[in-house]
């Protein structure tokens, strides 16, 4: 995010969105579209059984859309400004730069970014090196991410996510992303943890290690029990206290190293200071402490095309699938089945600190933004976070 897409395309909408929440106006478009392009994935992580969808509830597997139904929905949708990509793996599917490549064409994003558990090393740079080729030939040079899943080192790497040898190939999948980063400067390779009970006595060494990497941008997000990945009533989230003690050493990490970093990765990590903080009392008073936005700014859609207005609600409250409305965004997304749903989040009947989600909270909340501004120019530290230094 820059400052002058805040100013002319970002804070516009947000206004838009405030008034929407409460069924004043009709909303305008989201900001952010993640697509979770498959379900498929080789991982068998401790926090997530997404997997176990093609085993154990076969009746909510259907068809994946097709590139061509894919490409009708992105041209109804038209311009968002942060396009999210999501899985399953997404890698596992073969048409994924063809993909990117109509998301380009028709949304226009300001922003793309695509995680991954890392367990196709030589796929995935080939794959990525395809998209910045494509790109660069466009002139089309966004800020372009992609973030390999690191919940612990070596052996934990691989008990975390299920899969003996993840951790060898975390590390060919980063050397292999970092050496792109020369010839492509709007590609930058993140690390991405989450926190868990599996893992969160050992963020700070988790955090040290993703450092000595050299890797510009990492973030992190707190294990939760959500409807898409299969996960309802498993123990993995921390509680209040468990996650303050872990993420306070994690935010004096991000205070040092802020003043050199470059100025996209600045205003990211200010932003998920903000983040962290709001997750913290979101778990400790289980309320929507600040109005979400779920369904408005944010919404995402399944390899299937449903249309949802976060991965935590998910199956459970779904605005409608794009099949149903031949392939009309704008359609479904102003339709009353969608009015529903935003209905039930405004009426605060959920609470979460789904990170994607909160951020775009937090744009719309003026008192977090201040807090946001704080960090960009001033990041103070406080006393925990000097001692934890």
């Amino acid at each position: 995010m820059n400052f002058r897409a805040y100013l002319t395309e970002l804070l516009p909408k947000t206004l838009n969105y405030r008034l929407a929440r409460h069924r004043i106006v009709k909303p305008a478009t989201p900001i952010t579209f993640t697509f979770a392009v498959t379900y498929k994935c080789q991982s068998r992580c401790k926090t997530c059984k997404i997997w176990e969808l093609y085993r154990k509830e076969p009746e909510r597997r259907k068809e994946e859309l097709t590139l061509e139904e894919i490409q009708k929905i992105f041209k109804s949708l038209g311009h968002i400004y942060f396009f999210n990509v999501s899985g399953g793996e997404p890698f596992l599917r073969k048409d994924l730069s063809e993909i990117v490549s109509s998301a380009i064409q028709y949304l226009t994003p300001g922003i793309i970014h695509i995680p991954t558990n890392a367990l196709m090393p030589k796929v995935i740079e080939r794959e990525v090196q395809k998209m910045l080729t494509h790109m660069d030939k466009i002139n089309y040079r966004v800020p372009f991410t992609v973030k390999p899943s690191v919940d612990g080192i070596g052996k934990e790497q691989d008990r975390i996510r299920g899969v003996p040898g993840n951790f060898e190939k975390l590390l060919d999948t980063v050397k292999r992303l970092k050496a792109l980063q020369d010839s492509f400067p709007f590609f930058q390779l993140e690390l991405g943890t989450v926190i868990s009970r599996e893992n969160f006595d050992n963020i700070d060494e988790i955090s040290s290690f993703v450092h000595s990497l050299g890797v510009e941008s990492y973030r992190n997000e707190i294990a939760e029990q959500r409807s898409e990945f299969f996960n309802i009533g498993d123990p993995i989230t921390p509680n209040a206290e468990e996650y303050v003690d872990t993420i306070e050493v994690f935010a004096a990490r991000i205070r040092k190293n802020l003043n050199g970093k470059k100025p996209l990765s600045k205003v990211v990590e200010s932003l998920r200071l903000v983040y962290y903080d709001l997750a913290i009392r979101i778990l400790k008073e289980n309320r929507q402490v600040i109005p979400c936005y779920a369904g408005i700014y944010n919404v995402q859609m399944n390899p299937y095309g449903d249309v949802w207005p976060c991965c935590v609600l998910g199956f459970e409250q779904s605005m409608g699938n794009l099949r149903g409305y031949d392939y009309d965004f704008k359609r479904l997304f102003r339709s009353e089945e969608a009015a529903k749903v935003r209905g039930y989040i405004r009426e605060g009947k959920c609470a979460c600190p789904l990170a994607n989600q909160a951020y775009s909270n937090i744009l719309c909340h003026a008192p977090s933004m201040v807090k946001f501004g704080r960090n960009i120019f001033f990041h103070s530290k406080t006393k925990k976070e000097k001692e934890a230094e």
